[in-house]
């Protein structure tokens, strides 16, 4: 069987595999889509779409991210937010505030949305911070043993 290896090209390299990109590497080009849409969005939903992006940067500017932060960073800034944008900006500036079945309008749909992501995105920075103070009272802690007199020295 090793004269058909013969006649697979020996020359073609295996492609490299590529390192992934770091985490949150698509909140900059977020805000550049952002700041290309702003003129078709309203104001307030410009305002609220960088305040999530700065949330998810403050995120990513802490110690050490989990896995669960690094999903939810990643997530909100290469899908939900994006897609949130792009549907809101697909319907026709006439039916943006004309109400649906529901009764609700499009523009009051988006306001939902991002009011969700915002709070996603900063009930993960609350947690993130909430974690660092926690190791840092449990270093104190550790600390306070390791170097205190112990109550149970007799000298």
């Amino acid at each position: 069987m090793r004269w058909f290896r013969r006649l697979a090209d020996p020359a073609a390299p295996t492609p490299a595999a590529q390192p992934p990109p770091p985490p949150g590497a698509g909140v900059d080009e977020l805000d550049r889509f952002i700041n290309r849409s702003a003129g078709r969005l309203p104001g307030w939903a410009v305002v609220q779409a960088r305040w999530i992006t700065d949330t998810l940067r403050a995120i990513l500017d802490t110690t050490e991210l989990e896995v669960t932060t690094v999903i939810l960073v990643d997530g909100t800034a290469g899908d939900y937010l994006p897609t949130t944008l792009t549907a809101y900006l697909a319907v026709d500036e006439s039916l943006r505030n004309r109400p649906r079945r529901d009764g609700r309008t499009p523009e009051q749909h988006l306001r939902d949305q991002l009011d969700d992501l915002h709070t996603a995105a900063t009930t993960a920075l609350s947690a993130v911070r909430d974690r660092d103070v926690d190791a840092m009272t449990t270093q104190s802690n550790f600390l306070r043993t390791k170097f205190s007199r112990s109550d149970l020295d007799l000298s």
